[in-house]
């Protein structure tokens, strides 16, 4: 996500509470949308019939505030299932413009909205600037981790996630960023094959970057940072997340574009370390993975955001491999009013659950 200072007052400009009007005349004079790619004659099995259609709930968790958090933004959700519960870290942003993390529980998606907040920065070793949360465990180390950017990639850890008071105190992944780190690395994430851990991010200019280690060395070791997707800025820009396909040997990544509205991309490999191939009608403005062209949302609920933003898939388990089922896709987002004009750090984000819509297939 895009919260460096250098950058807020020239992204704000562009994303801030625009009308469908204004979005519409900025896409004539950017870089025309993502349009529809062919697939490769070698290219991975495409892991889902496309073009997908999806069903909005309304908004499920909102900013809730206390005496000392005045929020007005809940953002960037990791979620896993774990013991019978559902755990969701977030950012927040504040009054002032400040991001951190918040940490929610609940059983059911019906008790979302009750779900009483903790803060992160209640504990000690998280007061300062830490957003953009990945969350799994890793089986080797029998601990949790917490990725999350501050601007640098750090972690966590902790053997027990539902006591968001006992996450250690910040790592470093690299003791100096490497050669070929863009100038805003962003959105961490990672995911493992049987030798390697992948850290992968995105630096809001059409680049999606990897570095890896050994199984063994994680999370020490990261290697150089080195170009895995290259497009327009418009239309690869942040909010990545890469899956292992349940019962196959293919990886989907999807990364969020910028413009005319939010939506998400869909890429395809069979390797971490190779090629991505854009999945065929889930790679284009008009034919998404996941935005406003192939939502629609639930009976009763009136349509209420455009950006269709960062969020994570639904994973079947929660280790360090973050695997989907194709068949039962699910998408925790971040939405927002786009009638409000406001700063980026302002913008009235809340999140909601896509799911799959199979009914006019």
């Amino acid at each position: 996500m895009d919260k460096s200072m250098l950058t807020r007052l020239a992204v704000s400009m562009l994303l801030a509470g625009s009308s469908p009007a204004i979005l519409a005349a900025e896409s004539t004079t950017q870089t025309q949308p993502a349009t529809s790619s062919t697939v490769r004659a070698d290219a991975p099995t495409l892991p889902f019939a496309t073009p997908l259609q999806w069903k909005s709930t309304g908004v499920l968790i909102k900013p809730v505030s206390d005496e000392t958090h005045n929020i007005v933004s809940v953002k960037d959700p990791t979620i896993v299932r774990y013991d019978n519960q559902w755990h969701i870290y977030a950012t927040t942003a504040n009054t002032r413009g400040n991001w951190s993390m918040v940490y929610l529980s609940f059983a059911d998606w019906s008790d979302a909205a009750d779900a009483e907040p903790y803060y992160i920065d209640n504990n000690p070793n998280l007061r300062s600037y830490h957003c953009a949360p990945h969350l799994f465990y890793f089986t080797p180390h029998k601990k949790w981790y917490l990725v999350f950017q501050s601007q640098q990639p750090q972690y966590s850890t902790t053997d027990d996630i539902s006591k968001p008071e006992t996450w250690t105190a910040p790592q470093n992944f690299f003791d100096r960023l490497p050669a070929g780190t863009p100038r805003l690395p962003i959105d961490y994430h990672i995911i493992c094959d049987d030798t390697h851990a992948y850290l992968f991010f995105t630096g809001d200019n059409g680049r999606f970057y990897r570095s890896r280690t050994k199984i063994e060395d994680f999370p020490k070791g990261m290697g150089n940072v080195e170009i895995a997707i290259q497009e327009d800025r418009n239309n690869l820009f942040e909010g990545s997340m890469t899956y292992r396909i349940k019962g196959t040997d293919t990886y989907l990544t999807i990364i969020e574009a910028l413009s005319p509205a939010r939506y998400y991309r869909a890429w395809i490999s069979n390797d971490l370390d190779g090629e991505w191939t854009p999945v065929p009608g889930a790679d284009s403005w008009e034919t998404p993975f996941a935005g406003i062209n192939n939502v629609t949302f639930e009976d009763g609920v009136t349509p209420w955001t455009r950006d269709i933003s960062h969020g994570e898939l639904l994973r079947d388990g929660y280790d360090e491999t973050p695997t989907i089922d194709p068949n039962n896709l699910q998408l925790l987002y971040q939405g927002r009013d786009p009638a409000i004009r406001r700063r980026y750090d302002q913008l009235p984000y809340r999140l909601a659950l896509l799911k799959l819509d199979r009914s006019s297939k």
